[in-house]
């Protein structure tokens, strides 16, 4: 298997992105990590029910770095390794981008403390571990918000921008021991639209060239062929999203 024994650490992990990569990571032999802020139930039943052996649920908050630094200790005691680490938290909420007085000072500075700080605090906690094997792995999960700066809001467009800048920055700062690469979906079928018509759906799917939105799997698979096949791709932009830029 691709990933036998490899140690894979995702944060946000019981989230719909988060499990549709666990599932295929699990999949392929790899023993998975799964962080989680408050979600800790969730997090726990998605460890049982993964293939394989050796996951585990872990309290990782993000904008907590103390804890961070702890959890990474407690990685290399329980697994003695860490792979790849996958930055999937992240928060947002819509407010219309004309609505300069709804985005508060509040949200704002809690969609950086999560989106961006969030991941950099990861790989600072991580650093050594990663570094350590034959080749340690970021996945960082930005959005075409970071490009198109079209988002639920202003703020989350921009977290996701710095979080691609990130990626290159740290691409060049790690390398050549640990590969940084940002994964960049469009609208993805998760939780956080859910609730909405399927008028708008219909509407989202039909600004998409290949006519739907991107599927929990989608992302999953793009972060797989990362993690197995697209060994020479380091600080780099990797869009899942049907071609929606182009309209």
């Amino acid at each position: 298997m691709d990933l036998q024994d490899q140690t894979v650490f995702i944060t946000g992990g019981a989230g719909g992105l988060g499990q549709a990569m666990c599932h295929k990571f699990a999949d392929h032999g790899a023993r998975l990590i799964i962080g989680y802020r408050t979600s800790a139930s969730a997090a726990e039943a998605l460890a049982r029910e993964l293939p394989g052996s050796g996951h585990s649920a872990k309290e990782a908050p993000v904008e907590d770095s103390a804890r961070l630094a702890a959890l990474a200790g407690e990685i290399e005691a329980e697994y003695g390794r860490l792979d790849i680490l996958i930055n999937n938290a992240g928060i947002t909420r819509f407010v219309a981008h004309g609505d300069l007085d709804g985005l508060d000072d509040d949200l704002i500075d809690d969609i950086f403390r999560t989106n961006w700080r969030g991941a950099f605090a990861c790989v600072r906690a991580c650093r050594p571990l990663l570094d350590a094997g034959d080749g340690g792995l970021v996945i960082n999960i930005s959005s075409i918000a970071g490009v198109t700066a079209m988002g639920s809001n202003i703020a989350y467009c921009a977290s996701k921008a710095a979080m691609n800048t990130l990626t290159m920055s740290l691409a060049r700062a790690l390398a050549p021991t640990i590969r940084v690469v940002s994964l960049s979906p469009g609208l993805a079928e998760t939780e956080f639209v859910t609730g909405l018509d399927q008028a708008w759906w219909d509407e989202q799917s039909a600004r998409t060239p290949l006519q739907r939105l991107a599927s929990p799997d989608d992302v999953a698979a793009a972060a797989l062929a990362i993690a197995t096949n697209l060994k020479f791709s380091n600080g780099c932009i990797i869009p899942v999203d049907g071609g929606r830029p182009l309209t």
